[in-house]
């Protein structure tokens, strides 16, 4: 097989576990926010995470193959740029209604699931389970308390 269609440090089996991953974790986040009738569906999440977790693997080779004294190459500034362009992202599934910001927890969580992505990138999925597990469980424990500030809610929120 050519070179360029095939990675050069980490293994397939590896790059299709960090994949699958970064495909897994937050399509539970995203579907909780989509069953829950949230500004956002599922799918950014997932999208956004894959896209993370391909632009540090592809860093991470590119790193490998073009190794010199001429080449700098940094994996930890593809982190900083997907990082800062999630939260433009973000931004964009915030809006204000009344006295009241919608869309502060979607934003949050697709935010969490580019950083998801980036560290089943980085081939850290145990944290990546665990960030998911925890943001799940904050999601869940804290929609009765949030439900009254939510649009489709019976329940309105104080004026």
């Amino acid at each position: 097989m050519p070179e360029a269609f095939s990675p050069t440090l980490l293994g397939w089996s590896d790059i299709a576990l960090r994949m699958g991953a970064a495909f897994i974790l937050p399509l539970a986040i995203g579907l909780e926010r989509f069953l829950h009738r949230k500004p956002i569906d599922y799918r950014p999440f997932v999208i956004i995470s894959l896209a993370a977790c391909g632009l540090l693997i592809g860093a991470v080779e590119l790193l490998h193959s073009y190794r010199g004294p001429q080449v700098q190459l940094d994996p930890t500034r593809v982190v900083e740029g997907v990082i800062t362009g999630i939260g433009f992202i973000g931004a964009g599934a915030m809006f204000r209604q009344g006295n009241f910001v919608q869309g502060a927890g979607s934003a949050a969580a697709i935010w969490c699931a580019g950083a998801i992505g980036l560290i089943c990138g980085m081939g850290e999925i145990w944290l990546a389970t665990l960030i998911t597990l925890l943001v799940l469980a904050l999601l869940l424990a804290s929609r009765p308390f949030t439900e009254k500030w939510d649009p489709g809610s019976d329940t309105k929120a104080p004026e």
